[in-house]
């Protein structure tokens, strides 16, 4: 992949999916996308994102690495409903040599609103052993200069919040 690419698709903040649409199946019982959902959304999401970076679906088939999630913190906040276009934005908060820190918005896709964020802990993995390791390092290279070019954008509101009842004011 070349360093133009990088810069074009990843190194833009945040970046943006391609626009998927709310499969029939996902809808659940209350009438809008179950929450399982969300969570394929994003995950489909980052591959696109990771596949910029060089660490994506082809890089098992290349390089036999691939990435796992090690901790996911999503919140609901707007329905989407069959029908709806959605997006996802995606930022790279941090990065060292085995793990990648993104935090991610689904939003409607025309209209812009968020309906869910997830912020997530993504490790590196040596698969033929399936243990993390460091990324190669024209791959850590790569993600240091993403890193970087993300770190000067405003953080997303939700980034490293936690699950707590609220405080009464």
């Amino acid at each position: 992949m070349t360093d133009t690419l990088v810069s074009a698709q990843a190194g833009a903040v945040p970046f943006l999916s391609t626009v998927k649409q709310i499969e029939p199946g996902w809808i659940d019982y209350n009438g809008h996308l179950n929450m399982a959902y969300y969570n394929v959304l994003f995950d489909r999401s980052l591959d696109e994102f990771f596949e910029v970076l060089g660490v994506g679906p082809s890089y098992l088939k290349t390089r036999n690495g691939s990435s796992m999630t090690a901790e996911c913190h999503v919140r609901y906040l707007r329905e989407v409903h069959l029908g709806d276009p959605v997006q996802v934005a995606i930022w790279l908060i941090a990065a060292d040599d085995k793990r990648v820190h993104t935090f991610e918005e689904l939003r409607h896709a025309t209209e812009g609103w968020v309906s869910a964020t997830s912020d997530n802990m993504t490790l590196h993995i040596d698969m033929s052993v399936r243990r993390v390791a460091p990324f190669p390092p024209d791959i850590a290279e790569r993600i240091k200069r993403v890193a970087a070019g993300h770190a000067h954008a405003k953080r997303p509101d939700g980034v490293g919040r936690r699950v707590e009842m609220p405080v009464k004011k």
